[in-house]
């Protein structure tokens, strides 16, 4: 049987044998067959298993087989079957609502209160309806002018945290020897104090105009949107003497598309629908650090 793609089932407890029994069923609708990969396995934190799959799965047939894991509270991911663990050699990853629980121009807005106007924006930009970034973002931030610069370090000590396995993941993406890149359209002031606590080798964000204690409500030099993320993970592969082929990016919204777009695992972290669509993996019950079960 030629393998075209290798599924992953990724879940917080025992996959049943229901679930398995059903994904075979529908996917044998499709004329697929799944064949099991080596049984259930658990590290601890999470259940996984495996199959072989004999043909590649379009998208409304992927989306039948994610629908079935979701009603057991498993994610699904479709993985090329050539992949290998050791391929991987780079984590690229978004900052906002993906590796933190929050967007910071909204909760920094939220000091002015002006949140919801920057939030349905914010919204908007994510889901793909609004296609400029660069235009999305100034907009948004000429609406943060003369919020006091202390402001951001309230967001950061109060608001913001980790999304649920973010420090597992940095943490086992360090032990395995991975380039570590968060690249963000949003602020500088947030990627740098993470890069301190969880130890990023690189990051690349906006940076916002502050004089006189207050934002001015600009942005200082180019801005950081989907292009800008794709280049900066391009230009960390030439360096390291690889392709995207061998990064695993992570994103949730429509301006990651194009840094995950190509890369050898893209991981949709409780993303919007456009996202998870043309993700291989939709991580909507497991936490970051499962991307770890699939670079071995």
């Amino acid at each position: 049987m030629t393998e075209h793609q290798t599924l992953v089932a990724l879940s917080r407890e025992p996959i049943s044998e229901k679930l398995v029994f059903e994904m075979k069923s529908q996917a044998s609708q499709f004329g697929a067959t799944l064949h099991t990969l080596g049984g259930q396995i658990n590290n601890g934190t999470y259940h996984s298993e495996r199959w072989a799959c004999s043909q590649h799965l379009d998208v409304l047939q992927r989306e039948l087989l994610r629908s079935l894991c979701y009603q057991h509270k498993a994610d699904l991911c479709f993985l090329n079957a050539s992949l290998s663990p050791k391929d991987i050699r780079i984590l690229a990853m978004d900052m906002d609502s993906t590796l933190i629980n929050i967007e910071c121009i909204d909760e920094i807005a939220d000091f002015t209160g002006k949140k919801s106007a920057v939030a349905e924006i914010t919204e908007a930009t994510m889901r793909g309806e609004i296609k400029d970034f660069k235009e999305s973002l100034r907009k948004r931030v000429a609406l943060l002018e003369g919020i006091h610069a202390d402001a951001l370090e309230a967001v950061y000590r109060e608001r913001l945290r980790p999304n649920p396995g973010a420090v597992e993941l940095l943490a086992g993406a360090q032990q395995r020897g991975l380039y570590t890149l968060l690249v963000s359209g949003g602020f500088t002031f947030f990627t740098e104090k993470l890069r301190e606590r969880l130890g990023f080798k690189q990051t690349q964000a906006n940076t916002l105009e502050i004089i006189d204690g207050k934002l001015t409500g600009r942005v200082l030099g180019d801005i950081v949107d989907g292009l800008a993320k794709a280049a900066h993970l391009d230009d960390a592969c030439q360096r390291l003497g690889c392709t995207r082929a061998n990064a695993i990016t992570m994103g949730d919204g429509a301006n990651d598309l194009i840094m995950m777009n190509g890369s050898g695992i893209s991981v949709a972290y409780q993303a919007k629908p456009v996202v998870k669509e043309k993700a291989d993996a939709a991580f909507d019950h497991v936490g970051l650090d499962a991307a770890l079960l699939l670079i071995g």
